[in-house]
């Protein structure tokens, strides 16, 4: 049976399209925007993105943003076309699967964003070949990406070059506030075809030669006014490279830079840079007085980086409020810490310094119990901290009993810590047992606690019963051991309701006993909404005692 014959609204709609998708015609669009609302709107659902690009950008709205309808004797609004709508259906076509992650307004920035973040990820596959020696600007885009925007199968655009990174570049790069960009990209070149951008974040991975670092700087020099956040990721920083980049970022006559997040993660500082704070850094540091977050994670950083950091820190002008000094190897550092701010030489009254901390992170940094110590006593100088995370620390029962005392006290003395992390500490169901019993008198807002991957057993059990009955909303118990024994007593102390919003009870081999847990906690956790019960070696019966729980829970 032979197809349909298009309709003649198809037909015109089709011919518009290629119209559009052809350099701006001033008498065309006049036209275009003269036809009345139903076809319009009938328009605007099946142009491509860069037709609608061309339609959207050249709307002939007054100062009020309206225009007028002859045919209805009425003024038209940009948003009752619904080009945000449109902008937003042609990103999910797309990228289906980052939707869900994406709490945005400005669809229309956000995919001519991505779509030139693909450009650059597919130019960078080119400009990796050994034998490429060519201009990065004249890389060819390929048809998988150019036929999502409508350039495919139409050669209205020969006498452009739309097909190389250049075009794409300078057309869209006034969307683009968000970029990554691998070492190969790091050139002068890159500058000059990202000049059109308003760069406020830039993510760059793995920066080694002296090249890539010059090129950078004229990239960083060219946005300094704009950025705000900066990432390295496995990068190898000597510390003339240090310096330069921030140098870079100094904006000239203020002398001051805007970076407000600054992260370097996984990064090899060259030597002396592993044990000491170089100079560009310190600069850096020292002269941003909108910095608020700063990550130096996974670097391999010693103890004596870190104090010479926490030395700068002291000082500064601008608010730290999250610090993450993760998986280092800053042992004996905290040692530090406490005598400086009991000695005479370093006041901690100087600038703003730490005051504003929320956020500490010092996960897997070979801390022992005595860190702990001298941790609590710091913490007593960091009166806003509200998230700790010393997991995967071997601080054991000691450094447990070590850290108790920053949570007695009266109520208006106490910590003002919502959220304590405790993973993989080595420590056993009396230390465990010791800590939730301050917790549950505790007079401050903790809200989230995990002591996950600790081998605990059921003795834990009844120190956790209580514990569940205190405003605690994120509990993260798995993989402390306690068997099917363990969730069948943990099930006869749940009595009341509770307050659990998030709750991990993984890898805790509970069997059958998981499910009619979870079936109690479900009956009496009314605003619970999210559960991890994987790897329980429960059998398949247990599916119906959850799915009977599921339909009478009042939270998932």
């Amino acid at each position: 049976m032979a197809e349909a014959p298009p309709s003649l609204l198809s037909v015109c709609i089709d011919a518009l399209t290629q119209q559009l998708l052809r350099p701006c015609d001033d008498d065309l669009l006049p036209c275009i925007y003269d036809l009345p609302s139903h076809l319009l709107d009938t328009l605007i659902t099946r142009l491509p993105p860069f037709a609608l690009r061309t339609f959207h950008h050249h709307l002939p709205f007054d100062e009020e943003g309206f225009s007028h309808d002859d045919s209805t004797k009425k003024r038209k609004r940009a948003r009752d076309w619904n080009l945000n709508s449109a902008w937003q259906r042609l990103f999910q076509l797309r990228w289906p699967d980052r939707v869900k992650q994406i709490h945005r307004t400005d669809w229309e920035q956000l995919y001519w964003e991505t779509h030139l973040q693909d450009c650059l990820d597919e130019a960078v596959e080119v400009a990796l070949i050994p034998s490429f020696t060519g201009y990065i600007g004249d890389i060819q885009i390929s048809d998988s990406i150019l036929k999502y925007i409508g350039f495919v199968g139409n050669t209205n655009h020969s006498t452009c070059d739309h097909s190389k990174l250049s075009y794409h570049c300078l057309q869209f790069g006034s969307h683009v506030s968000c970029l990554g960009l691998q070492n190969v990209l790091c050139t002068a070149e890159t500058s000059v075809l990202l000049r059109e951008c308003k760069l406020q974040s830039l993510v760059l991975r793995c920066i080694r030669s002296k090249e890539q670092i010059d090129g950078l700087c004229k990239l960083l020099a060219q946005h300094c006014r704009t950025l705000t956040s900066l990432e390295f990721v496995h990068c190898a920083l000597s510390t003339d490279f240090i310096n330069a980049i921030f140098g870079s970022l100094v904006i000239e006559r203020v002398q001051k830079h805007g970076i407000q997040h600054l992260s370097i993660i996984a990064t090899s500082f060259l030597e002396p840079c592993t044990v000491s704070l170089p100079s560009g850094l310190v600069s850096f540091l020292s002269s941003g007085r909108s910095l608020c977050s700063l990550k130096l994670s996974e670097n391999h950083h010693g103890w004596t980086f870190a104090k010479d950091l926490f030395v700068t820190l002291l000082n500064l002008s601008s608010g730290i409020s999250v610090l993450d000094l993760s998986r280092n190897r800053i042992s004996g550092w905290l040692f530090y810490y406490r005598r400086s701010l009991s000695g005479s030489h370093l006041s901690f009254g100087n600038g703003k310094s730490l005051k504003l901390l929320r956020v500490l992170n010092l996960r897997e940094n070979n801390l022992g119990k005595d860190d702990v110590q001298h941790l609590r006593y710091a913490l007593e100088h960091v009166p806003n901290l509200e998230e700790l995370d010393i997991s995967d620390n071997s601080i054991e029962d000691e450094g447990i009993r070590n850290l108790i005392p920053y949570f007695v006290g009266a109520s208006e003395t106490c910590p003002r810590i919502t959220c304590l992390k405790l993973e993989n500490c080595d420590l056993s169901c009396v230390g465990v047992n010791l800590l939730l019993h301050y917790l549950s008198t505790f007079k401050g807002p903790l809200k989230s606690l995990s002591i996950a991957e600790n081998y605990l057993g059921r003795q834990v059990v009844e120190a956790l019963g209580n514990f569940f009955h205190t405003p605690i909303e994120v509990l993260d118990i798995a993989g402390i051991g306690l068997g099917s024994d363990g969730f069948q007593e943990l099930q006869s102390l749940i009595k009341e309701e509770i307050k659990l919003v998030k709750i991990n009870i993984s890898k805790n081999r509970g069997g059958t006993e998981t499910a009619k847990f979870l079936s109690k906690l479900l009956s009496q956790a009314p605003q619970l909404v999210d559960v991890n019960a994987a790897c329980n070696l429960m059998p398949i019966e247990s599916l119906a005692i959850i799915c009977c729980a599921l339909k009478f829970a009042k939270g998932v």
